[in-house]
Formats: C-alpha cells, sequence, structure tokens
C-alpha cells in the first residue's frame, strides 16, 4: 500500500543526494562521504511543498556557505520523471520543490484503486499486538470512564490494524477478589431487605448501592422466591455472585457491541487461579530471589527492579494480591499466548501503578526480555449539560451509565467526542453532541459525506458518473483548493502511521476534521454541477475520492458514514 506523502520526502531526498553525486564528480562540492538532511511540508506551502535543509546540514562539512552549496545542489538537481515541477532557495539555504501534476494524479488514483483499504500499510510487518481495554469490574454498569477507554482502545487497535500490527482485542473481567465478595453481599442485602424490609439488614459498608443491585436481587426473587432466607450467609452470597456476574457480563457483552466494541477474547481473572499460573508466578519470583517475607506476608523487591516503592504479592491470610495477579495475568500474555507487545489502556488513577508494574516486568526471570509492555494512560472525563457537572460516580448508583449516553446522545457522538487527545482532560458537552451544525465536529463531517453522496447521485441522474481517475484530465484540477484537498486525502496513510506509532488514535478525528473542511472550502469556491464536461468528470473523481476516504477514516473511528441527512 502506499504512503504518498512518506514516498514525496524520500524522493525528494534521493534526488538531492543524485544532484550531490553529480556536483562532487564535477568537482563543484568535496567528497565528505554523502549528504543528509530532513525534509519537511513547510506551514507556507504557496512557498513549496516540501521544504529540505541538505544544504544547511552540510554547511561545516563542505566549509562553504549554506546557500552556495544550495546553488550547487539546485543547478545540478534533475527533476525530470519525479513527483516535482521546480525547485528554489529559500531563506538561510532551504531547498524548496513544488510538486507536478503527476503527483495529483497518482494520489486520485491510488484512493480510487485501493478503496476501503486506502490508509494500509506494513509499518507493523505482522507484529503480534494486544490491545487491552475497558476490563470494568462486572459489579455494575459502565460508566464514562469505561466509555473513553473503550473507544480509544478500539479505535487504536483500528489503526494498529490498518498499520500492519495483527491485533487482538482484550477485556479482562475481575472475576475473584474483594469487589466480587462485596457485590455477593449487596445482593444479599437487597434480596433480604426486598422480602423482609430495609430495617431487616443492615446495607454493607461499601457496598453498590446502584439500581442495578436492586434490580438482580428483583430477578433473583422472581426466580426463587424465598428459597435463599434460611441459607448459610456464605453459601447465600456465592449462589447470588453465579447469579450476578454472568448476567451483568452478558449486559456488558451487550452494550458494547451497541457501542460496537467487539472483543476478540473475554479472560476471567478466576481462570488465573483456578490453573495455579498465579501461584506458579509467585514462587518464579520468589526462587529468583525477588521476594521477601515481612509479617507473614510475601512482598516483592519492586525498588531493586527501579520502582519506587516494594509491592505485596501475597497477603498473611494467604491470599494474592491484584498486584500478583497483574505480573501473572501479563505473563500470560506474553509467554502462553505470545504476543510481542502488550497496551493497556488505563485511566490516569493507574499513572503510578503502570510505572512500577512496568519494573516488575522486567525482572529476567520472567523471561520477557523481547517483549514490549506500553500504556495508554487517558485523562480524566467531565460531563457538562448546560451549566452543570454530570455525576459519574459508580458505587454511589448516581452515575450517567454508558447506556444511557448512548440513547442520550447515540453512538456516533460518543465514539467522535471520546476519541479526543488520551493525555488530555476532556470535557464533553452533551448539549453540543446533539446540535445539528458546524460547531458540532461530528455533524460537521458527516455532513460533509452526506453532502458529497447527494451531489454525486445527482450528478449521476445527469448522465455524469464517476470515472477511473486514468480516464479523466486531472490536469485540470489545478487551483489551490483542490490541491489543498488532494494533499490531505494523501496525507491519511501517514495520520494512520503516526496514530499508530504515538498511540494517538484522536489524529484521525483531527484529520477527518481538516478533510471536511477543505472538501468544503473547495465546494464553495470549485463549480461542480455547471463546470465544462472535461472538468466535471476530473471534479467527480476528486469528489468521490473525498467522500471514500471520509466514510475510509470515520469507520477507523467506528462512527458511520450517512449517506443523507
Amino acid at each position: 500500500m502506499s504512503n504518498l506523502i512518506e514516498d514525496a520526502k524520500l524522493s525528494v531526498d534521493k534526488l538531492l543526494k543524485k544532484a550531490y553525486t553529480k556536483a562532487v564528480s564535477k568537482g563543484e562540492l568535496p567528497d565528505t562521504g554523502g549528504l543528509s538532511g530532513k525534509v519537511e511540508i513547510p506551514k507556507d506551502t504557496t512557498k513549496g511543498d516540501y521544504a529540505a535543509n541538505h544544504a544547511m546540514a552540510g554547511a561545516k562539512a563542505f566549509g562553504l556557505p549554506p546557500r552556495k552549496i544550495a546553488e550547487i545542489l539546485l543547478n545540478n538537481l534533475e527533476l525530470s520523471g519525479s513527483f516535482f515541477e521546480r525547485a528554489e532557495i529559500a531563506g538561510p539555504g532551504f531547498l524548496n520543490l513544488h510538486l507536478d501534476g503527476s503527483w495529483y494524479k497518482t494520489v486520485l488514483e491510488t484512493v480510487s484503486a485501493e478503496g476501503s483499504d486506502y490508509g494500509r500499510s506494513d509499518e507493523g510487518q505482522g507484529e503480534k499486538v494486544m490491545v487491552e481495554f475497558v476490563s470494568a469490574n462486572p459489579t455494575g454498569p459502565m460508566t464514562i470512564g469505561n466509555a473513553r477507554g473503550g473507544v480509544l482502545g478500539d479505535t487504536l487497535a483500528s489503526v494498529l490494524d490498518k498499520a500492519g500490527y495483527r491485533v487482538s482485542r482484550e477485556f479482562y473481567v475481575n472475576d475473584a477478589g474483594n469487589q466480587v465478595d462485596l457485590f455477593g453481599k449487596s445482593i444479599e442485602a437487597r434480596y433480604i431487605q426486598l422480602i423482609r424490609g430495609e430495617a431487616a439488614i443492615e446495607f454493607p459498608e461499601n457496598g453498590y448501592h446502584g439500581d442495578d443491585i436492586k434490580e438482580l436481587a428483583r430477578l433473583i426473587y422472581e426466580r426463587d422466591g424465598e428459597k435463599y432466607l434460611d441459607m448459610d450467609s456464605h453459601e447465600r452470597c456465592k449462589l447470588f455472585v453465579e447469579f450476578g456476574l454472568p448476567h451483568n457480563i452478558a449486559l456488558m457483552k451487550k452494550h458494547l457491541e451497541r457501542y460496537r466494541i467487539n472483543f476478540d477474547d473475554w479472560f476471567l481473572e478466576s481462570s488465573l487461579h483456578k490453573s495455579g499460573y498465579v501461584a506458579e508466578t509467585v514462587e518464579l519470583l520468589k526462587d529468583a530471589g525477588h521476594t521477601y517475607e515481612k509479617d507473614g506476608a510475601i512482598w516483592l523487591k519492586n525498588t531493586d527492579l527501579g520502582a519506587d516503592k516494594d509491592e505485596v504479592l501475597r497477603r498473611a491470610n494467604g491470599f494474592y494480591t491484584y498486584y500478583a495477579v497483574d505480573i501473572a495475568y501479563h505473563r500470560n500474555k506474553f509467554t502462553l499466548r505470545d504476543f510481542d507487545r502488550v497496551i493497556d489502556v488505563w485511566g490516569a488513577d493507574h499513572h503510578g501503578h503502570a510505572i512500577r508494574f512496568a519494573a516488575s516486568m522486567t525482572a529476567p526471570e520472567l523471561g520477557l526480555a523481547e517483549k514490549r509492555l506500553d500504556f495508554l494512560i487517558m485523562q480524566m472525563v467531565r460531563l457538562v449539560r448546560g451549566n452543570e457537572v454530570v455525576k459519574v460516580s459508580k458505587r454511589t448508583g448516581k452515575a450517567l451509565t454508558l447506556n444511557e449516553l448512548l440513547d442520550e446522545i447515540g453512538v456516533d457522538a460518543c465514539r467522535f467526542f471520546f476519541n479526543a487527545k488520551p493525555d488530555t482532560h476532556l470535557e464533553f458537552d452533551l448539549d453540543l453532541a446533539i446540535r445539528q451544525d458546524s460547531e458540532n465536529p461530528v455533524y460537521y463531517v458527516q455532513y460533509a459525506h452526506a453532502r458529497l453522496c447527494s451531489l454525486i447521485s445527482a450528478l449521476e441522474q445527469e448522465g455524469f458518473s464517476v470515472k477511473d481517475p486514468k480516464q479523466v484530465d486531472i490536469s485540470l484540477l489545478n487551483s489551490e483548493h483542490e490541491h489543498e484537498l488532494i494533499k490531505q486525502l494523501a496525507q491519511y496513510t501517514e495520520e494512520i502511521r503516526l496514530a499508530a506509532r504515538d498511540y494517538d488514535p484522536s489524529r484521525i478525528n483531527r484529520y477527518v476534521i481538516e478533510l471536511a473542511a477543505r472538501f468544503h472550502r473547495f465546494y464553495n469556491n470549485c463549480r461542480i454541477k455547471d463546470a465544462e464536461a472535461e472538468l466535471k468528470n476530473a471534479r467527480l473523481v476528486l469528489c468521490d475520492c473525498t467522500r471514500s476516504v471520509i466514510a475510509n477514516a470515520l469507520d477507523v473511528i467506528g462512527v458511520s458514514a450517512p449517506e443523507k441527512m
């Protein structure tokens, strides 16, 4: 697949190196072993589409002023057969190159030929990557933090896939530990209160207060009546957990599917305990001398591995901590399932844990020296409606759940807004998300796609169908607005590559907003319907390519591309 932005940069570098070789052979520049420099796209492209600093980078080695070197390179530069029509010197010695019509034609031919595969590359070279995200406790409905992590993780997985990685999406189900015990006790209390009244039993401290717990108790009562009233509390809670967890996990799957998120694996924490893998992992660290005992507990010497504090692996009561389970789980990912890279999408409150945990995983005995563990740490979300901050507390039961949010503003707005830059705090304006005007970015982009579809359909009714770019005169697309739009189409593959490299899927949001903006400027300044036939055919190709790439980018984010609005 093609990355025409990168291809053009590499072409500039090769052309200048050929010019240098030619200048050396003529004795105009000294042979210092080669020429190097950077090629960039300047902010002001009216003076050149690409700018190279090779003349300035070589000034010291050549013992000549940069502008003199630039003049020599320019005199030896051969642009025939390249993507460039001319070059010129700017400033202290930059060489600016201007694209010619063949490049713009190649862009449209590539977009048209590759269709929905446009933007793909082999950057990842098939590296096996797991993205683990959401992983909410199955003790209640998913809330806003889960909503943001869900979109960021899912979109990151999409850009990694498009960049040539073999990607697996995983949800880690915390179906063991204290929170599950508390979940069972919360259902028990609501079950007894349902039958005998509020005063019959005290609700557990730090219990789950949400209406979903009351609903679980009601479902149990409707199915089995009072049969659990005289049962031992421990056994009763165990049965309630066995009912409640699968019920909640099924709801999670349903709501996430509505959110257009489908996981390849739902990994149960309990499976690590049942298999003995947690105990085995702790013994491995213990035998390697990475642990010590204190007050009956087993501690990991995490400071020896580069962390700021040690961690408890097994408590004095014999129960393994979440930290020990996490180490076993990640060892499972790398060792048993052979992932080359694992990316965990965590909230900002896990930042310190991520640093300490990364240090723990460097213990040589874990055998992960060739593996890579990374974290995408996302900042918090604040929902606002008008001047009111919307509550997001889960345990108190006063949260706006993911499913309720989807009811209120829809999947498209949720996915687009939550796919904001991960390392910045997000203020999610619920009123803005449902506005149908250009201030709402998802509406703005979708409207551009619908406008393109309507335009193409209308022209088809007039007898002008979209042709193969090779059959039309693309050189007619020579205005500033047409060139700027084509350049943005060419940028897509590079944006996918950078989003994958930087773990920043929000780049695709920014890209497609700019693409829509350039289309609207083109549409408002370039006649289409009443243009002459040859120009109309060329602009129709440009419109169809723009429609295709907008749909492509929205698909990566998980947002629909409507044909009518």
